[in-house]
């Protein structure tokens, strides 16, 4: 392991400083509540009476006898979410493998867990991001009970595994294991999945040839096989040392997978407070693992979603990131993986080529990520280039090998695909916003030209299909931002600016909403700071204005006069996603969301 990279000593250090006095009263605050928690011990009768009254004979007199662990499962289980479908099993496994060992799990609670497949374009996407928020309260809510001695989380997608971490952190005195239920078996090429994407954009294929291009590429349970959020969301539970090394991206049928599962609940037990190697979550997640699951996330091109989820991580922890961390790290650490869509490899793939332990590996030796950073598993965070194997139905951990195994979708530092991540900082009379630019080719990282505005993404397909994109443009989509809508994804566009792209037009997307992980060719500036219902100047851009947007420079500017512009009055926001589809409910929480920068969160009063 070599000397830790220069920048990502110096990252590190500014957030340790700017976050000395929050961390330090989330470090008192959970030795506090580890203080006075009501230990079983000391609950009433009936207090425990009630907590174990459903429980079989066995693990009732585990729970008497007060010495046994006693483990939390949060379950995110939904069988309409293909990568939650397998969980609804794993429950019934943990509890056994914790009476093997003479302890104990109950399910202390489940949080809702939306699909963005099934959401994306649709009035449900608007509430995708703040059920991130909903999902940490639901989380901290389950805990409450405070039965408990460590937390076995189920949870794989997109705002699920964010909104779990940031509920089991309020929870900080309490150990943590994550557990993943692991990938589909690769179907349909996603680059092919695209291309009839495209077609059907065009018209030039019907709804049946898509449904079955569709239905091909998401084909059983697991996680879509596309480097989106969702796996994502595995590899950076991974860098914080939150999961088994190397255990994302082993399939549900795998024998393996469920070696896993009771090997992680063993593990939980070992790291309790009943036992000598007490390892409380709220500890591991400082600001060395922050910066872990960035520069994993940068090194893997994963999903920009997590520019959001790891500041709001981080601020449940006490802990201050921010975008120009990002992107001061982006700048210097290495793009190692191409992976859907910044590949034509799956996570599958991936993880044959040496996946997690061999990238953990790699960035380890190059000094870009911290060896010494605690973590629930092992030593320290240097033991997580280990892999699982079988030996005689036992697992067995062994060192990853030392170059990937396929060069083509996992490289070295030594020759990595980009020299540095794949996110970027876009600022400029416009705002603030990111950008992903490792699917993004450098002959489409610069675009200047007239914009073309709406305020909704339904309102694209019309003007494509009319023939009035048919030139090179930007496209703004404004009022998505968190206060406005809850801030859909809005993947939906990506057929339509694709195949415009493809067609040779300079073409790109301005917008104060989201893109979706698995989005990536045609350049984007996303979630806008300030957003348009907050003053953003994104509300009086018109048709026919020069914006410019430079991935390489990092500039996003309106190229017009801007006393005209400030001068102009603000367009009218759009009420029409105000209700519906439970939209109503969330009013409160769209009103008191910080901006995309602080997180997009609602929990922490920094609206």
């Amino acid at each position: 392991m070599n000397q830790i990279n220069k920048q990502v000593a110096a990252v590190t250090q500014r957030i340790i400083e700017r976050s000395v006095s929050l961390r330090a009263d989330y470090m008192r605050q959970i030795a506090d509540d580890y203080s006075n928690r009501p230990e079983r011990g000391k609950l009433s009768c009936g207090n425990l009476a009630h907590g174990f009254a459903a429980c079989g004979d066995g693990d009732k007199n585990s729970l008497r006898l007060m010495e046994a662990g006693n483990m939390a499962i949060i379950t995110a289980y939904n069988d309409m979410l293909s990568a939650h479908q397998p969980y609804a099993v794993y429950p019934d496994k943990l509890k056994q493998a914790m009476r093997d060992i003479g302890c104990t799990a109950q399910v202390a609670g489940g949080v809702p867990a939306m699909c963005d497949g099934v959401t994306q374009g649709q009035d449900g996407m608007e509430l995708s991001l703040l059920s991130r928020d909903l999902i940490a309260q639901c989380t901290a809510m389950s805990l409450s009970h405070q039965m408990f001695d460590g937390v076995l989380a189920l949870g794989i997608c997109d705002k699920i595994v964010p909104g779990l971490l940031m509920g089991v952190l309020t929870f900080g005195y309490l150990p943590a294991m994550f557990i993943p239920a692991g990938p589909m078996e690769t179907g349909l090429p996603n680059k092919e999945k695209v291309r009839i994407r495209q077609l059907f954009a065009e018209g030039k294929i019907g709804r049946d040839e898509l449904l079955q291009a569709e239905s091909d590429s998401y084909h059983s349970a697991g996680t879509c096989t596309f480097y989106g959020t969702a796996n994502s969301n595995q590899v950076v539970l991974e860098a914080m040392g939150l999961q088994l090394p190397g255990s994302s991206f082993v399939n549900p049928e795998n024998p393996m997978r469920d070696k896993l599962t009771t090997e992680a609940a063993y593990q939980l037990a070992r790291i309790t407070a009943l036992g000598s190697d007490y390892r409380p979550v709220g500890e591991i997640i400082d600001e060395r693992a922050i910066v872990n699951g960035t520069v994993a996330l940068l090194a893997s091109g994963g999903s920009t979603n997590h520019s959001m989820h790891l500041v709001a991580i981080a601020r449940a922890a006490g802990i201050i990131l921010n975008w120009d961390d990002i992107a001061d790290l982006s700048a210097v650490v290495p793009l190692l993986a191409r992976v859907y869509p910044n590949g034509e490899a799956d996570v599958n793939h991936f993880h044959a080529a040496g996946g997690t332990s061999c990238l953990f590996r790699q960035l380890l030796r190059g000094g870009f990520m911290h060896g010494d950073a605690r973590t629930s598993w092992g030593k320290s965070f240097a033991d997580f280039t280990q892999e699982s194997f079988l030996d005689n139905e036992q697992v067995v951990w062994r060192e990853s090998p030392e170059v990937p195994l396929d060069l083509n979708v996992l490289t070295t530092v030594d020759q990595p695909f980009s020299s540095e991540g794949g996110l970027r900082l876009l600022k400029g009379n416009l705002g603030r916003g990111v950008i992903k630019v490792s699917a993004v080719a450098p002959e489409h990282q610069i675009v200047e030209a007239s914009a073309i505005v709406i305020d909704g993404q339904d309102q694209l397909q019309p003007l494509f299909e009319a023939g009035a994109l048919d030139r090179d443009c930007v496209v703004v989509v404004r009022y998505q931002g968190p206060q406005a809508l809850g801030m859909p994804e809005l993947h939906k566009l990506t057929p339509f600016l694709g195949t415009l792209q493809d067609r040779g037009f300079k073409v790109a997307l301005v917008t104060d909403g989201r893109m979706s992980g698995a989005s990536g060719k045609v350049p984007a500036a996303i979630h806008l700071v300030p957003e348009a219902a907050c003053g953003g100047l994104l509300a009086k851009i018109q048709d026919g204005d020069v914006i410019r947007l430079n991935a390489v420079s990092g500039e996003l500017a309106f190229m017009g006069d801007l006393a005209e512009i400030n001068a102009r009055e603000a367009a009218i926001q759009p009420r029409d996603g105000e209700r519906g589809c439970g939209r109503e409910l969330f009013a409160v929480n769209r009103k008191n969301i910080s901006n995309a920068e602080r997180g997009a969160s609602y929990l922490f009063g920094e609206a």
